[in-house]
């Protein structure tokens, strides 16, 4: 999914990489006659400050709806979860925004989101805060599914909807 990176310039010296476990993730399906979502809250992710690297992925089998149903339906005959059972994305911030302590600052990522075995470019825009040397990181993006060879059969075309709103709201810890 969409994620965003800071340069260790801002940050002292022994501060170079933030992970996460248990990041938010939430997609919202707004079509026609239906709109749901899907929650999770272990995206896993790092931030590597003196690689300039991104990391995200996340297990879609922790993809919750709230209807057993429909989170089955989702992993069977949309995501293929048996096959591809990730959402990646790789990247990098452009550019790298000056950080303050306690300051939200906005910020753009570039990279790779990989969902379904489909890769695409995506760019990201976000916000990060550094409080207390941990980071919070906020993004929303769009995901296209017939993007990624995700069909969507014309039955339930007025019930999900083609284009799916994903936010990330995750809190990274330094690691030592």
């Amino acid at each position: 999914m969409g994620v965003v990176l800071l340069s260790m310039q801002y940050f002292n010296a022994n501060s170079q990489v933030f992970k996460t476990e248990k990041g938010q993730v939430e997609f919202v399906s707004e079509a026609p006659l239906n709109k749901f979502s899907g929650k999770s809250s272990v995206l896993k992710g790092l931030i590597d400050f003196d690689q300039n690297l991104l990391d995200f992925y996340l297990d879609l089998n922790t993809l919750k709806t709230g209807i057993g149903l429909r989170d089955r339906h989702m992993r069977e005959n949309y995501l293929e979860t048996d096959k591809f059972p990730f959402a990646e994305f790789t990247g990098k911030l452009e550019p790298v925004p000056p950080l303050e302590e306690g300051k939200e600052t906005a910020v753009n990522a570039i990279g790779k989101f990989k969902i379904h075995g489909i890769e695409r470019d995506l760019r990201v825009t976000g916000s990060v805060l550094l409080k207390n040397n941990l980071l919070t990181l906020k993004t929303s993006f769009q995901v296209r599914l017939g993007d990624h060879d995700i069909e969507v059969p014309k039955i339930v075309f007025y019930e999900l909807a083609e284009e799916q709103a994903v936010h990330i709201d995750a809190l990274f810890t330094k690691t030592q």
